[in-house]
C-alpha cells in the first residue's frame, strides 16, 4: 500500500474526495473509545477531505449516523485485502 491513498465517495448526489495515510488512519483508530466513535469519524472526515469540499460536507456531519456511516466506508476502502487464516493448536502443550 503507498502512503498516501487518494479515495472518492460518493454522497446522495455528491462526491466527496479524501486523500488518507497511515498517520490519520492510525489516529484515527486509536481515538476510538466503547462511548467516542463519532468525534474521531468527524474529525478522520474533516482532516482528510480536500480543503475545496469542507464546506460542503460539513452539513453533512451533523447527523451523527452520517458521520459513522460516511467514515465507516472511508475507512472500508481505505483497508486493503488481506487474507488471514487461523492455524489449529495441536492438543498437547509445548515444553
Amino acid at each position: 500500500m503507498t502512503d498516501r491513498t487518494e479515495i472518492t465517495l460518493t454522497v446522495g448526489n455528491d462526491d466527496f474526495d479524501f486523500v488518507v495515510d497511515p498517520a490519520v488512519m492510525t489516529k484515527y483508530i486509536n481515538s476510538l473509545t466503547p462511548a467516542n466513535k463519532v468525534a474521531p469519524g468527524n474529525n478522520l472526515l474533516i482532516n482528510t477531505v480536500v480543503p475545496a469540499q469542507k464546506d460542503k460536507l460539513k452539513p453533512l456531519l451533523a447527523n451523527p449516523m452520517t458521520v459513522l456511516q460516511i467514515a465507516g466506508a472511508l475507512v472500508e476502502e481505505y483497508a486493503p485485502t488481506v487474507e488471514v487464516t487461523v492455524k489449529k493448536r495441536s492438543g498437547t502443550p509445548s515444553a
